[in-house]
């Protein structure tokens, strides 16, 4: 029965989502507020068709870690070592002033003593991780000067859960012995610094290796396998220490982000992050309690009021001291006025230490899930009332200082061998950033101990396509010489990315066939041009002046690329095909044979660098000197 009530339960949940994600997103208002209306109609205070999510919303949570670990992988350490001024400066000042302000409202206000108002205070000054990041990201909203200040922030709330965890039981107002298993004080510090400082070496250390050792596996789903054991390993080391999960496995995301698996990590984690997100949203919404609200409206819509009015305003306040632009500081302050869900955590973790008593548990609990669900209505209002305002264009302004965000490259190569590196060369000499994907990992390896920065991946896959940044890239190179993989890919780029211009590699003329097949317009046959040089040189040897040489070369080089076309239409036919190519081959040695007999041959036209100037001077000719 356990089993039927489960499975019950996921069905369930899973049909919530279904219907009411793409409702809420025809209506304009996002695919989080559909999560979280979905989740008060199933839950127990609603129409009751799933009981107690508090199982249901501790797993979801492991949504949010999988949403930080994907964030560490965009930032690169130099990233976040920019965003510093943002993160501690800002981030510290939000969380200070809105847990004085809160907490002196609950003394003037509602008589608590100064312990409870503190832990008050301290819960309600952080905002939403999930809710925020994730409507920003549908939004587009996550790359202006707004959106990433509010993550900066978020950063900073993450890693001040740490410090409200260690202060909450020393604010209960009821003496608890401590449980002998549990690390205390000093312990504690060195076990959390210990926690972190592990993390970091066995990034750098353990993981790429193991990784590459998956990899040569050549088995995909042990590669997924491998992903989710480093990202459940980091949030289950923080959760040991009574951490944020989500703080570990953002550190393991910073520390991988210089891998060259990171677009292949971000491809395989991508799925289970938004399905479990989507649950978190869901639990959320189940533990919003309806009778609560309806026995209390006033007061809970007043203190919702109240919190959001305070958050917006030393927000908005520390937006304007930060100099942000006009607009962008509305977006930074609506966007971070919620209380987040760490808070149910906090809240917990303060009614087991008698901080606070039951009935004010259960009252803001409520305000923050209704805070929550405020936020994409937040949103939705700077969209309609506030960016028409402040910025006329269609677009909001560019930003270029460094952000939690990777546009990639104009160019992505796909596949690293000898021909895509002398293509990646000649365009990185020339000023141009590539991302570079390569499936076979020793051939990465190989790449990367010269200092070539390229990324396992396997480009078949439009999700790792995506996370290479082909969105905003520009160009596409296709260097492999598999036909099938080949083609395979080119119908993956036309799907997903159509703006993309493919250049590819061809092995042969039946290969070129099929990329012309394919709709491929930029073909370049692997050895065609080595093998003429070869001729040419040949000719040399056997006494044709260098212009003569260079000459046949074009010429041969003209006539089989348009006999290439010609047998186009013959290419699947291959006794019509032989007999055009008999035909045109004919043809190519009447045109050398006519081109050699031709009378302005011989004459010079500067094809002979080394005796050119020689000849000018015997023809009467003044040499031109250097610098004249």
């Amino acid at each position: 029965m356990a089993q039927d009530n489960f499975l019950l339960q996921t069905v369930i949940f899973l049909g919530a989502a279904v219907i009411s994600v793409p409702l809420a997103k025809r209506l304009g208002f996002g695919s989080v507020l559909g999560y979280l209306v979905a989740g008060v109609l199933i839950g127990p205070y609603a129409f009751g068709l799933v009981g107690d999510t508090s199982d249901e919303l501790h797993f979801a949570e492991f949504g949010v870690a999988l949403m930080l670990f994907l964030i560490g992988l965009e930032l690169q350490p130099r990233k976040l070592w920019a965003l510093r001024g943002a993160i501690f400066g800002t981030g510290g000042a939000q969380v200070l002033l809105t847990a004085l302000a809160v907490s002196g409202l609950a003394v003037a206000l509602f008589g608590f003593d100064w312990r409870s108002a503190t832990a008050v205070g301290l819960i309600l000054a952080l905002s939403s991780t999930a809710i925020v990041l994730q409507s920003l990201s549908e939004k587009n909203l996550l790359k202006t000067e707004g959106g990433r200040n509010a993550f900066s922030v978020l950063l900073f709330q993450d890693i001040a859960v740490i410090p409200i965890l260690a202060l909450l039981p020393l604010l209960g107002t009821v003496e608890i012995a401590p449980d002998p298993d549990d690390l205390q004080g000093w312990s504690y510090a060195f076990a959390v610094l210990g926690a972190v400082i592990g993390l970091i070496l066995a990034g750098r250390y353990l993981l790429t290796p193991l990784l590459r050792i998956v990899v040569g596996t050549r088995t995909r789903e042990l590669f997924t396998a491998c992903a989710l054991l480093i990202v459940l390993s980091a949030a289950a080391l923080m959760s040991w220490l009574e951490l944020s999960p989500a703080l570990g496995t953002f550190i393991a995301g910073v520390v991988l982000a210089e891998s060259e698996f990171r677009h292949e990590l971000e491809a395989d984690i991508e799925p289970f992050k938004g399905l479990l997100l989507g649950l978190f949203f869901l639990a959320v919404g189940a533990t919003l309690d309806l009778a609560l609200v309806m026995q209390k409206p006033l007061l809970l819509f007043g203190l919702l009021l109240l919190m959001v009015l305070v958050k917006f305003i030393i927000l908005f306040a520390l937006a304007r001291i930060r100099g942000m632009a006009k607009g962008e500081d509305w977006l930074f302050a609506l966007s971070l006025a919620q209380a987040g869900e760490f808070g149910f955590v906090l809240l917990a973790y303060a009614s087991q230490n008698h901080v606070l008593p039951a009935d004010v548990s259960s009252i803001l609990i409520a305000l923050i899930a209704l805070s929550m669900a405020l936020t994409p209505l937040l949103l939705l209002a700077y969209e309609q009332l506030v960016q028409p305002r402040f910025f006329s264009g269609p677009q909001l302004p560019d930003i270029a200082d460094s952000g939690p965000h990777d546009d990639g490259s104009p160019v992505i190569i796909i596949g690293y061998g000898r021909y895509g590196q002398i293509a990646g060369r000649m365009i990185n000499a020339c000023g141009f950033e590539t991302t570079l994907l390569e499936h076979n990992a020793e051939q990465l390896e190989m790449v990367r101990r010269y200092g070539i920065k390229a990324y396992y991946g396997d480009a078949s896959r439009g999700d790792l396509l995506h996370a290479a940044g082909a969105d905003n890239a520009k160009l596409i190179i296709l260097t492999l010489s598999d036909q099938a993989a080949s083609l395979d890919i080119i119908a993956r780029i036309q799907k997903h990315f159509p703006h993309l211009t493919i250049l590819a590699r061809a092995r042969n003329r039946m290969h070129q066939y099929a990329l012309m097949e394919a709709g491929v317009k930029y073909i370049y046959r692997e050895t065609v041009d080595s093998a003429i040089e070869i001729g040419a040189g040949a000719l040399q040897l056997l006494g044709l002046s260098k212009h003569q040489a260079l000459r046949a070369a074009r010429k041969f080089k003209q006539h089989d690329q348009r006999m290439l076309e010609s047998l186009f239409p013959y290419w699947r036919d291959e006794s019509q095909h032989i007999a055009q190519t008999k035909i045109y081959r004919e043809q190519l040695l009447q045109a050398l044979q006519e081109d050699r007999r031709d009378p302005d041959l011989h004459l010079d036209h500067h094809w002979d660098d080394g005796d050119s100037s020689q000849k000018k001077q015997k023809k009467g000719t003044k040499a031109v000197q250097p610098g004249l």
